[in-house]
């Protein structure tokens, strides 16, 4: 177009030039040489007057074409950022739409399960109504004897025996019921004892060394003197009771908790006969659980070394950790059940506990763990010894990952799982995929990330 332009433009000038050149011819006669010089002198400004209005043209038609360029590559520039996004937003949809299809597979094995159940609680059903229908009709035939039996008179003989059963039976159920009034004496004899054992524990200052007393208590049944308690040597009927001078000599939780204890804090334990140090207490489910890790509002850094993931850190009463030391004296007394309580940004709450043995420094205290139960899938490896690491201590490589380096946080890492209880403390709004990486996940291996509004660990005896 711009081309048909530039000749419609200069076509008129030639023709001009034409008509000048046809004109001077007129004029050849009177003077030759000065017209043909004015001539092509003539011709010449045309002819330059005309190219130089076509370089003004081609200058404009370059200035626009760049324009429309710069604009085309602006557009090609957005499509193409525009593609990435959508790319990325289809990988994301694909990936949900893998996790919806699995957790659909799942609720289809579930339906079946349920359904199976549904139809063996048919047949339960059906066969409790068959009984019911049975022993309607051996009542009715017991009815129908019964009836038989009323009908026909006892002999004089059987009529003594029906009486002297009688007496034996009230006989025996007022002895019933003078033994039930004996120990509801006794009952209340031994938790007026125990009311005085309670005020005589809280009068007892606390010594500076661990101690208990050892009190053996005899019951008398004795009707008309009640229980009684003596101090000493035991009689034949005797239990005995350990009434501990100081709190402080419970080896953990729960014995604290067994011996009257019902309020969540912290206190002092002693396991082992080691040196004392506190712990928080949390007393729910009818017991109480040693907290060794709690998390709720990222108010503390866990990017910590391995000497302060070893003796602990933190506040007892917000944000902390136990200690590796310490968590390793208390549960080398016996078997534990290691509880984990997680709870996402919906407020959502679960929870899976394992059976597990936990090694000493010597091994890098490896973790076994087995699952016993729990409300959201496991992400943690069972039967493997995952050993604890953290970024300054013989920290796993690999594939050349460093696992706590790059987790930020110590932790029992197996194969640099996105699992991480101790790891940075991420928002919902932090979208990044490196602080997901490193933030506080719940990651199943099959299965999405639960991001983490607060976490806790706790462990109990078995016993």
């Amino acid at each position: 177009m711009k081309i048909i332009l530039i000749f419609l433009f200069i076509a008129p000038l030639a023709l001009s030039a034409r008509a000048e050149k046809d004109y001077s011819s007129f004029d050849s006669a009177a003077s030759p040489e000065t017209k043909s010089r004015f001539a092509m002198l003539d011709d010449v400004r045309i002819l330059a007057n005309g190219l130089l209005q076509l370089g003004h043209g081609l200058k404009d038609f370059v200035h626009k074409t760049k324009g429309q360029m710069n604009d085309i590559f602006q557009k090609l520039y957005i499509f193409d950022r525009s593609f990435y996004e959508l790319s990325l937003q289809t990988s994301e949809i694909k990936e949900e739409e893998e996790q919806l299809r699995q957790t659909t597979a799942r609720l289809q094995i579930h339906n079946e399960e349920i359904k199976n159940l549904s139809q063996e609680m048919n047949s339960k059903i059906d066969d409790l109504i068959q009984n019911k229908i049975q022993l309607q009709e051996q009542v009715w035939g017991l009815e129908d004897k019964v009836t038989k039996l009323a009908t026909i008179q006892p002999s004089m003989q059987e009529t003594k025996e029906i009486s002297s059963l009688k007496a034996f039976v009230e006989e025996q159920d007022n002895h019933i019921k003078q033994l039930l009034r004996t120990v509801e004496e006794q009952h209340v004899q031994l938790d007026r004892q125990h009311n005085q054992i309670m005020e005589l524990e809280d009068k007892v200052q606390e010594p500076p060394l661990f101690l208990f007393s050892e009190f053996v208590i005899s019951l008398n049944t004795d009707r008309v003197n009640g229980p009684t308690i003596h101090l000493g040597q035991p009689p034949p009927l005797t239990f005995k009771c350990l009434l501990f001078v100081s709190l402080g000599a419970a080896t953990d939780c729960t014995v604290l908790y067994n011996s009257g204890l019902r309020s969540s804090g912290v206190y002092t334990i002693k396991p082992n006969g080691l040196e004392a140090f506190n712990v928080y207490c949390e007393m729910k489910f009818g017991s109480s659980w040693t907290v060794i890790q709690k998390r709720v509002d990222g108010s503390l850094d866990f990017n910590q070394t391995w000497d302060a993931y070893e003796n602990g850190f933190g506040d007892l009463n917000e944000e902390f950790w136990l200690g590796l030391n310490k968590t390793y004296s208390i549960t080398k007394q016996g078997d534990y059940v290691l509880r984990i309580e997680l709870q996402d940004w919906k407020d959502n709450k679960r929870y899976v506990e394992y059976a597990f043995s936990l090694g000493g420094p010597e091994t890098d205290y490896t973790l076994q763990l087995s699952r016993m139960s729990g409300s959201i899938p496991n992400a943690l490896p069972e039967q493997t010894e995952l050993r604890f690491t953290t970024a300054d201590h013989d920290a796993d490589v690999i594939n050349d990952f460093n696992c706590p380096e790059n987790y930020l946080g110590g932790w029992w890492h197996s194969e640099c799982e996105e699992t991480n209880l101790n790891g940075k403390y991420v928002t919902p709004r932090s979208r990044g995929r490196l602080d997901r990486r490193k933030g506080l996940y719940w990651k199943p291996k099959k299965g999405r990330y639960y991001l983490l509004k607060s976490t806790k660990i706790m462990i109990h005896p078995t016993d």
